[in-house]
Formats: structure tokens, C-alpha cells, sequence
């Protein structure tokens, strides 16, 4: 891969000093050398400006809320809980990092397909926002709950749209699919929770793909979204106090991709409004995105130091310390087909021409599925020198098989407001 698209990130989310790249005025040789490798490194200034961008472009539309799959660190969380946002989480143990993280209990929503009876008690007596329901079985669980707590649940009915309405990278929906109910089920599913006396049909959750990158079709989903509102608020008999359109907003990661365009988005947005103005059955309805590559991923960076360069039968292998275990996504293994690099740069030589041949970066697993790059356009490096993959604040250590080979997990750091910290695993 060229290095086009990995110095633009790197000037357009940190800064480069001759030789070296900066975040939030850290060399990143310096944090390498006071924290060690393998190391995550996350800046809280690119999270911040990620929220608030669009945070702009949403406005008067919908609120957000992080999506803590994307990265579960209690302190990557609070930082976007201080910018005012809610969160999604989709397990007890997510819960707890978001309350640990300060997350009030109404600003959660909790959905999943398989959520066990044991996590459903657990946030219906502790507190939550709303649940998002996708099995037959979770409406029966949930009303045996509310019974027993003598309490209404309040729900909203997770729906896998239509293949017409989808879009991205992973598509999440419009095909057979374990995630919610079929958008042609909803007349039974409706007659199914109003059956269900301690359940209050809240809203609706859309979730139709993820990594999109092309507002006019978020755009397009999240008009299918509100169509899917108003039939369910109509089946329903009231209106709807909540519409959750998901999440899904993509970042670049690959030579020739573009940024989401937030102007063309909120443009976009202004039809939204209006249609949801001019609807008695939603027009009151908190709507809902629940970001998370989106808002974290440009914020982070991967560091690994070379341990070795070998040449071997005509290529070059840049051995690291660090690989797959810690970087799943990066390795291509999380959902690739066509294994592509991330953008990764030798975050301490960027003033050094690049190789006169592409180089493939490995980690230290036995196998050949621990390759961080397969063509880097990295200059000649030694033992020392220090890589680091652009892109990596989403999707990181907690997606990643951290126990294979039992290699020592990633030192984990948040840089905000100038001042580095070390994160708690």
C-alpha cells in the first residue's frame, strides 16, 4: 500500500515533526519508550472533534449515542459521556464498564441477540434506558421480569429491514439473519408485545450495515427507518417515544476510500426533519444513532517495535512484536474477504524514503494469519524501529484473540487535553 492516505491521516488527525509522528504533543518514539510495545495509543482531541462534527451535522435531528463495542475502555467511554453523549452496549459486561464510566442509567440501551435471562435482570433492577428486543423468547423473559419486579420494560422492537434498504461494507440486515425481527413480521410481533402487559412498546432499532461511507445511503436507511416507525407506531394504536437508526458510519481505511461527508449528511437530514415534523405518530420521538467506528477509530493508533528483518526468497518480512492478537481487524481476519492494508507508517522515520519494494509486516504468532501488512511502502528498517497502524481506535484489543499463544497483552493509553494516562485493562 502507498502512504498517500496514511501521512494524510496522520497530518489531518495528529502532526508530524520532521521525523516523527505527534499526538497531542507526544512523540510517539517517547510514549513507545516510556509505556513499551505493543501499545494502543488514543487521542482524545481526534474523539472529541469526531462527536462533535457530527454532533453538528445531526443537530436538531437525532442525539448520540457511543457504541461501546467499538471500544469498551471505561476511559475512551467517559470521554464522549463529558461531550454529552448516551451509549449502546450489547452485554452485562458493557453495562457495567458504562456505569463504571458514569454513563447514567436512562442513556443506556441495551440490544443483542442472545442477551441471557441473567443480564436482563441484572439491568432491569439496576436501571436502563430501554431494551432492544430481536427473539420471542426475550419478550417472554422480559415480561416474566417486569412481572416479577412489578415494573413496566420499556422496549423497542429491533427489525432486520428489507434487502432494498441496505447498504455498507457488512450488511447487517435484509437477508436471513439472526439479528432482530423481519421487517415483513411486524404486524405479529406488535400483536406479540401488546399481549404483554409490563411491556411498553417504546420505539423501533434499524440497523442495516456498518463501515458506510456514502451519506445517501445512510441517508436512504434512515428514511426507511422512519417509514418502519410510523407502521409500527400505527399497528401499535400510539405514538413512538424513540427511533434508534443504529450506527454504521464508516471511516477510510484504504487507499482510495473517502470520508463520510457530514455537509451532504446534514443536508440530507433537513428532508429527515421534516418528514418526521409533518408524522403525529413519531413527531415526538427521540431519534437515536449509536456511532462507534466512527467516533473512535481515527482516534487510535497501534505501535509495534521491530524485533527482526529477514528477506526470504525474494521478499522482505518485517517481523514485530505485536500482530493478530492484539489487532484482529488490521490482520484482516475480522470480516474481510479481500485482505486489504491498514494505513501504517514507521512512526519515528517518516523523513526517510520508503523502500524500493513493498514489505510484509508480521507479528510473532506461528502462523500466517499474523500479517499486519502484506505491501508496505515503509523505508529499510532495523530492530527498534517502531511501526504504527493509523485507523485503530475501534475494533482493537477487545475484538481481538489477546489469550492465543499467550503472548502479554497491549499496554492501553488515552492522551486528552495534552495530559497521557495509562488505561486500565
Amino acid at each position: 500500500m502507498g502512504t498517500d492516505l496514511a501521512m494524510t491521516l496522520a497530518r489531518r488527525h495528529f502532526a508530524v515533526n520532521g521525523a516523527d509522528l505527534v499526538v497531542e504533543g507526544h512523540r510517539v518514539r517517547d510514549l513507545a519508550h516510556h509505556y513499551g510495545t505493543p501499545l494502543y495509543i488514543y487521542s482524545g482531541t481526534v474523539m472529541r472533534t469526531a462527536y462533535r462534527r457530527l454532533a453538528a451535522a445531526l443537530a436538531g435531528f437525532a442525539a448520540i449515542h457511543f457504541s461501546v463495542k467499538a471500544n469498551p475502555d471505561p476511559g475512551v467511554i467517559g470521554v464522549f459521556l463529558s461531550e454529552g453523549a448516551g451509549v449502546e452496549i450489547a452485554s452485562i459486561g458493557e453495562y457495567r464498564r458504562a456505569r463504571a464510566a458514569g454513563a447514567a442509567p436512562e442513556r443506556i440501551v441495551f440490544a443483542g441477540p442472545a442477551k441471557r435471562p441473567a443480564e436482563l435482570q441484572a439491568v432491569l433492577a439496576a436501571g436502563i434506558g430501554e431494551i432492544h428486543v430481536e427473539t420471542v423468547e426475550e419478550l417472554d423473559r422480559l415480561e416474566a421480569i417486569g412481572q416479577a419486579l412489578e415494573k413496566q420494560v420499556p422496549i423497542a422492537i429491533r427489525v432486520n429491514p428489507v434487502a432494498a434498504a441496505q447498504g455498507g461494507a457488512m450488511r447487517m440486515g435484509g437477508k436471513p439473519s439472526p439479528f432482530g425481527f423481519d421487517e415483513e413480521t411486524l404486524p405479529e410481533v406488535v400483536e406479540a408485545v401488546a399481549a404483554r402487559r409490563h411491556l411498553q412498546l417504546a420505539g423501533v432499532h434499524i440497523f442495516s450495515g456498518t463501515q458506510i461511507l456514502d451519506a445517501a445511503v445512510l441517508l436512504a436507511q434512515w428514511d426507511h427507518g422512519l417509514d418502519i416507525a410510523e407502521r409500527v407506531a400505527a399497528r401499535a394504536g400510539h405514538a413512538l417515544a424513540s427511533i434508534d437508526l443504529g450506527g454504521g458510519l464508516g471511516i477510510p481505511y484504504y487507499d482510495g476510500d473517502a470520508a463520510l461527508d457530514l455537509t451532504a449528511l446534514a443536508q440530507g437530514i433537513a428532508a429527515l426533519s421534516r418528514r418526521q415534523q409533518a408524522s403525529p405518530a413519531i413527531r415526538s420521538a427521540r431519534i437515536v444513532v449509536e456511532p462507534g467506528r466512527f467516533l473512535v477509530g481515527e482516534a487510535g493508533l497501534y505501535v509495534v517495535a521491530v524485533n527482526a528483518v529477514k528477506r526470504s526468497r525474494g521478499s522482505t518480512f518485517v517481523l514485530t512484536d505485536g500482530g493478530m492478537h492484539h489487532h484482529l481487524a488490521a490482520s484482516g481476519n475480522l470480516g474481510q474477504v479481500i485482505k486489504r492494508d491498514y494505513p501504517l507508517l514507521a512512526s519515528a522515520r517518516l523523513a526517510d524514503p520508503p523502500h524500493a519494494a513493498p514489505v510484509s509486516v508480521v507479528g510473532p504468532l506461528c502462523t500466517p494469519l499474523d500479517t499486519l501488512a502484506r505491501r508496505a511502502s515503509l523505508p529499510p528498517l532495523a530492530a527498534g524501529d517502531l511501526v504504527a497502524v493509523l485507523q485503530s481506535g475501534a475494533y482493537g484489543p477487545s475484538a481481538s484473540p489477546t489469550a492465543f499463544l499467550s503472548h502479554p497483552p497491549p499496554t492501553e493509553v488515552l492522551i486528552d487535553n495534552g495530559a497521557a494516562r495509562q488505561l486500565t485493562p
